[in-house]
């Protein structure tokens, strides 16, 4: 098996870097392998979706010594750590850690807030959780209901992507609902976020060049485009 060559969770993991590190936009972006404009989208909060950040330092992604190397010189390249390889749980409860038990409930409220069509017996093999409390939870008679935020359990870390893209294609495949189509729409919504930002961008300079908007019809990138053969 390949070494992977970006961590696990690009986007979490860009958020907490861009949140807690001075490193540049570039570095995040190549460290990640994601297009500068999504990192800068991140930064900006302009995803459609706030970020839950993830330490690459803690999951063991990134060294501390690397993660200063970066800092220090803007032009250093940082090297993803190697990690061992996930052990694929077989049988039994998923044992998590008592440092992570709390996040179950804002874990669970997510799944049954974005994918209805997981079931309660899903949902407590998944995460390792009893019936009752995702019960609770559905009909909001959990005791910290008020105060629970739904958050993706992998970003939480308890669990891992793959086993949750797996339940999610065997949960709607039993449900009968074509997932397909959303995933493309998320694709059309990353390349439609990137043109906005580099639309506005070079309006931005346009006008701080000139003084005055471009005026032009069109699209945002076509916008953009026109600004730089004035």
């Amino acid at each position: 098996m390949a070494a992977p060559t970006t961590p696990l969770m690009p986007h979490a993991t860009a958020a907490w870097l861009v949140d807690n590190s001075a490193l540049t936009f570039d570095q995040i972006a190549t460290f990640c392998g994601l297009h500068i404009l999504e990192v800068q989208a991140i930064a900006d909060d302009t995803a459609q979706t706030k970020l839950t950040g993830r330490d690459p330092v803690r999951s063991g992604e990134l060294t501390q010594d690397e993660l200063d190397r970066g800092a220090a010189n803007p032009d250093h390249v940082l090297k993803l750590s190697r990690q061992p390889e996930q052990s694929r749980r077989t049988t039994g409860p998923r044992y998590t850690p008592v440092s992570k038990r709390q996040d179950k409930p804002d874990g669970i409220l997510w799944i049954i807030k974005n994918h209805a069509e997981i079931t309660d017996n899903q949902i407590s093999r998944l995460i390792g959780t009893t019936k009752t409390t995702i019960s609770a939870i559905r009909d909001k008679s959990h005791w910290n209901y008020a105060n629970l935020a739904p958050k993706d359990p992998v970003t939480l870390g308890l669990t891992s992507q793959r086993e949750m893209d797996a339940l999610v294609s065997a949960a709607a495949k039993k449900a009968g609902i074509d997932i397909s189509p959303d995933l493309g729409k998320l694709g059309e919504d990353r390349a439609a976020l990137i043109e906005q930002l580099q639309a506005e961008r070079t309006a931005a300079a346009h006008i701080a060049e000139h003084g005055e908007p471009v005026q032009h019809g069109g699209t945002a990138l076509e916008q953009g485009e026109a600004l730089f053969r004035r």
